[in-house]
């Protein structure tokens, strides 16, 4: 009945796969619980091994990485039943009803987004910046998303029938991390397949270090504008692109690239700060874009 697909890479997840376990049980359903380490070669998946302990549950450990979205392809293709739920491997269950409240309308939508969100807060200042965009940028309720259903679907917590996932794929050209989601919801909006967004979030649980997060919006900033050139997404899809584009009609992409060439370390500064500024981010974000572009 139900594939619980969760790729991850040198980060523990036994706990995160006993909660789904126990709830599964407790329901007396049909399931199996999938787990593939990206080639981390971690000590923590000696942790992990205890996974293939559990009662229809298998830990995989890749010799070689293979990014994220060839990972999820390869879950995918394990799987044994047609309605497929996929979990990120840092996520953190909050909703004792969480499989539940998935089972109770999987017969009704092609695809089930259940949203993330980020804790109140976060003790670690060094966590600042990804806590910020997380909660005041990214997290948003299903009455939000459902304005907006494609552009707010998102991977990280998701109920997707496996004959609907099979006719798209991931880009397994996609290494890098970042927006391998953003081309994916292009996809399903394509296909015109049924989303349903619901309330029923799991909470992000492996906060990045400021640098580190820089970095991954970085290499997603690469990929998005990867995929823009090679004509597989309308920049309309995706919002920055099209910040990009009006710049760039009023002559102002210069101005902005050469901003961010002048004060990107400056800028980079105050993102790793005890503060880091949600308006300065958006700034480093597009400056990038341009910079490259240019």
């Amino acid at each position: 009945m139900l594939s619980i697909l969760i790729p991850t890479y040198s980060y523990n997840v036994y706990d995160l796969v006993l909660e789904l376990h126990r709830q599964c049980l407790e329901l007396n359903i049909t399931f199996e619980i999938i787990v593939i380490d990206d080639g981390s070669k971690s000590k923590v998946n000696n942790q992990n091994d205890r996974i293939n302990l559990l009662e229809n549950c298998v830990f995989i450990c890749l010799k070689e990485n293979i990014g994220l979205s060839s990972n999820r392809n390869l879950l995918t293709s394990k799987a044994i039943f047609e309605n497929l739920l996929f979990i990120d491997g840092d996520s953190i269950i909050i909703n004792a009803n969480y499989i539940i409240d998935y089972i109770n309308i999987i017969k009704e939508n092609d695809i089930i987004y259940g949203g993330r969100v980020h804790p109140k807060t976060v003790h670690n200042s060094k966590q600042k910046l990804r806590w910020k965009y997380g909660k005041f940028v990214e997290d948003k309720t299903a009455l939000q998303r459902n304005l907006a259903i494609y552009k707010t679907l998102m991977f990280n917590n998701t109920l997707i029938k496996k004959s609907c996932f099979n006719a798209i794929k991931f880009d397994s050209n996609l290494t890098k991390y970042g927006h391998e989601d953003t081309l994916f919801a292009y996809q399903v909006s394509l296909h015109n397949l049924k989303v349903k967004h619901i309330e029923n979030p799991i909470e992000h649980g492996d906060i990045d270090e400021s640098p580190i997060f820089i970095s991954k919006i970085k290499n997603g900033l690469d990929n998005i504008i990867s995929i823009e050139k090679s004509n597989r997404i309308d920049l309309k899809f995706v919002k920055i692109l099209q910040l990009h584009h009006f710049l760039k009609k009023i002559k102002l992409d210069f101005v902005v690239a050469s901003f961010y060439i002048l004060f990107n370390k400056t800028m980079h500064w105050q993102l790793t700060s005890n503060n880091p500024s949600l308006f300065l981010f958006h700034l480093y974000r597009i400056g990038y874009i341009c910079s490259l572009k240019r």
